[in-house]
């Protein structure tokens, strides 16, 4: 399983992104999982809160570069359909959140790159540990930093002038600078 589920205490459910080996890296596969779990746990009317967690050493550190499987019927498209179609898969994970009638706290364990960072700011709360890093990656790798809603939603969380420091520079913002700034 890509996504697991559980329930520590009544009301309390906890879903854990479980690619442990690829720190977590978002692969179609796990995308799709994770919507399914998000809508199946929303409808729960026994669940009072979501924590959405990693396992390992780290909380989601994006998009899977090596391993981003196969995105499903796709056959007679051309590589732009694709890539939009792709890109749907991925940022709808972000509305899924928000829709969510319960509170979504991210606890982010370890670093939460690109996409993951984008999960933890598509959260309502978001606590991390000491070895919590946020990085808007895409900007480092030649794309963008502004996918699955983030140049929407951090603006709001941390302000317009620190949201443009981080999605243009793409620089490594550790635990106690992320708490400090919000």
């Amino acid at each position: 399983e890509l996504v697991l589920v559980d329930h520590p205490t009544p009301h309390v459910a906890v879903i854990t992104l479980n690619r442990p080996d690829r720190l977590n890296a978002m692969s179609i596969d796990l995308v799709i999982e994770l919507y399914d779990t998000l809508e199946a746990v929303g409808d729960d009317n026994g669940v009072r809160v979501i924590v959405l967690t990693g396992s390992g050493r780290a909380f989601c550190s994006g998009l899977d570069l090596k391993d981003y499987g196969i995105i499903p019927n796709i056959d007679g498209l051309q590589v732009g359909q694709i890539a939009q179609r792709s890109m749907r898969y991925y940022s709808r994970l972000i509305s899924q959140l928000r829709r969510l009638r319960q509170p979504v706290i991210a606890a982010v364990n370890g670093p939460a790159y690109g996409g993951g960072m984008c999960l933890a700011a598509g959260c309502d709360l978001r606590f991390g540990s000491p070895t919590a890093t946020f990085n808007a990656t895409g900007i480092v790798n030649g794309l963008t930093s502004t996918e699955m809603g983030i140049s929407f939603l951090l603006p709001r969380l941390i302000g317009a002038s620190q949201s443009n420091d981080l999605l243009l520079t793409g620089r490594v913002v550790e635990a106690d600078e992320a708490q400090r700034i919000g």
